[in-house]
């Protein structure tokens, strides 16, 4: 049970114990984590980084993926939900294995060498690039939907509203992305967070006091919608290539798991409460984005669509920010330099406003993310570096009997959401 030659500790301790019958989680009997650089950032703050991580856009869509694929479908919500959390478990594992481990490409290459390491960096870097690019759709449509009529031409070009918008929009958090201490950018977190919950209250009271009611009855279940479901559900969940950003930045690096499990827990709930609700307001004729359904004549509608507003902007410099730092390491001898650093994150910003304008499907693009992209890197590549780090699939238990199950879980989802997904924004071209 080796790992591999370069990665310099074996992992021989399994998240799951089997000891005459018995299983019991690692968590409170793992070693202390062997990281050499001791992280400044404390529980707290890295409760609300994590928390801001989770609970993205996928608020805004988690309606619209119970409308698609009815009541029982929220039972896989909760699936998925507790299959990446303990996917999260085993990247804590993973990085607990060598004091050098310090990213998510890291434990890729201990796991399988240098084309591990590319894997992983292909899938993560492209789906945090895309979660920050529907942030930017997510600012274009709702600022649209409040001002129909804004536009305006330069030099003979037209540009509308939604693309006026998304432009703004990137120059407003372009500042956010230049701060590279997770200490600091906790802060942004929690106004993330506060926003979040802001949404849903304000949802809540637009349902109970502004005239729309609870009364849409939905259908128990749409096995036609199911693929664009689950991938909207998967998408709720994709935050696992920030977590190594999370771990190494932590003071105290064994209550990891305590964050995790705190994290996913109040994320569910406000997932589950977001979708129960809202599909109760508008059954099937939910949009993309819950916020577009609202009426901006009210005062509580407003609230939700302009904090809405605020969500993208706390959010978007944490989801970029290890591209960022992937960049720069490789380019350690320019990056050492200020500038130079600002430069690299000014652009990848400018990059992300260029493909919003591109790719205006907000639905499908989250649909396609959650499917592909977050499914490979938020639960597949855990399983498979985690086996081949520890040893796990050389010996048959019940551990590798559960991160199999996870594993045919993923690859199902990526298969069938994927090919949904795709057909979807191809029709709508």
């Amino acid at each position: 049970m080796e790992a591999n030659a370069h990665c310099g500790h074996s992992l021989n301790i399994p998240l799951i114990l089997e000891n005459d019958g018995k299983q019991q989680w690692l968590g409170n009997k793992v070693a202390e984590p062997v990281h050499s650089i001791t992280g400044t950032t404390s529980f707290l703050k890295t409760c609300f980084n994590g928390l801001n991580a989770l609970s993205g856009s996928g608020m805004l869509s988690i309606t619209y993926a119970l409308a698609s694929g009815g009541w029982l479908s929220l039972i896989l919500l909760f699936v998925i939900g507790i299959a990446t959390f303990y996917t999260g478990l085993l990247i804590k594992r993973c990085m607990d294995v060598d004091p050098h481990i310090r990213s998510y490409p890291d434990i890729g290459e201990c796991a399988f060498g240098t084309k591990g390491r590319l894997l992983v960096s292909v899938f993560m870097n492209t789906e945090l690039y895309l979660v920050a690019t529907g942030f930017l759709i997510l600012e274009g449509d709702n600022l649209h939907n409040l001002f129909p009529d804004v536009g305006f031409e330069i030099a003979g070009l037209q540009i509308g509203g939604r693309q006026c918008f998304v432009i703004m929009a990137g120059l407003i958090i372009m500042p956010t992305v230049w701060l590279n201490h997770m200490g600091i950018l906790s802060y942004i977190s929690a106004s993330g967070v506060l926003a979040s919950f802001i949404i849903l209250g304000s949802i809540l009271w637009t349902g109970a006091f502004d005239g729309i009611g609870f009364s849409e009855k939905g259908t128990p279940l749409n096995w036609n919608g199911i693929p664009t479901a689950v991938s909207l559900y998967a998408f709720c969940y994709c935050a696992h290539p920030v977590f190594p950003t999370l771990y190494t930045s932590m003071r105290n690096k064994h209550h990891f798991s305590k964050v995790l499990l705190l994290c996913f827990i109040l994320c569910t709930i406000g997932y589950a409460s977001m979708a129960a609700f809202g599909y109760l307001m508008f059954g099937s004729k939910v949009e993309s984005q819950i916020t577009l359904n609202l009426p901006t004549e009210k005062l509580s509608s407003r609230v939700a669509i302009y904090t809405t507003l605020v969500n993208p902007i706390s959010k978007f410099a944490l989801m970029v920010t290890p591209i960022v730092n992937a960049i720069e390491n490789r380019l350690q001898s320019y990056c050492s330099k200020r500038p130079f650093s600002l430069l690299i994150r000014t652009t990848m910003v400018i990059s992300t406003i260029v493909v919003a304008l591109t790719l205006p499907f907000f639905g499908y693009l989250m649909s396609l993310v959650g499917a592909f992209f977050s499914v490979t890197a938020s639960i597949l590549l855990p399983c498979l570096c985690y086996l081949k780090i520890s040893g796990t699939y050389q010996r048959l238990g019940l551990e590798l009997v559960i991160i199999g199950g996870i594993m045919l879980l993923g690859i199902s989802i990526v298969i069938v959401g994927t090919y949904t997904s795709v057909v979807q924004m191809i029709g709508h071209l």
